[in-house]
């Protein structure tokens, strides 16, 4: 049970599994290495670059496919 006044560190999921490079995320997540790519980019997904390739863990795409989800339920003008 965390003190009251601890800081609590959020969750890092850079921090849970193996880095891998975007191809590699592509192959699993589904989603194009392209865009991938410009999500890590602007920021939308966790991820590094180090020299020229981009790098992420497989928990950082679930967590962006998990966010992303959430806000196509909230913005959609229909209700399913």
């Amino acid at each position: 049970m965390p003190y009251k006044n601890e800081l609590r560190v959020p969750f890092n999921p850079l921090m849970k599994g193996e880095l891998i490079k975007l191809k590699e995320a592509s192959a699993a997540s589904g989603l194009s290495v392209g865009y991938l790519r410009a999500i890590a980019q602007s920021g939308r997904l966790r991820a590094k670059k180090i020299g020229r390739e981009w790098l992420t863990t497989l928990s950082a795409i679930e967590e962006y496919k998990t966010t992303r989800a959430q806000v196509i339920k909230h913005e959609s003008p229909f209700e399913y």
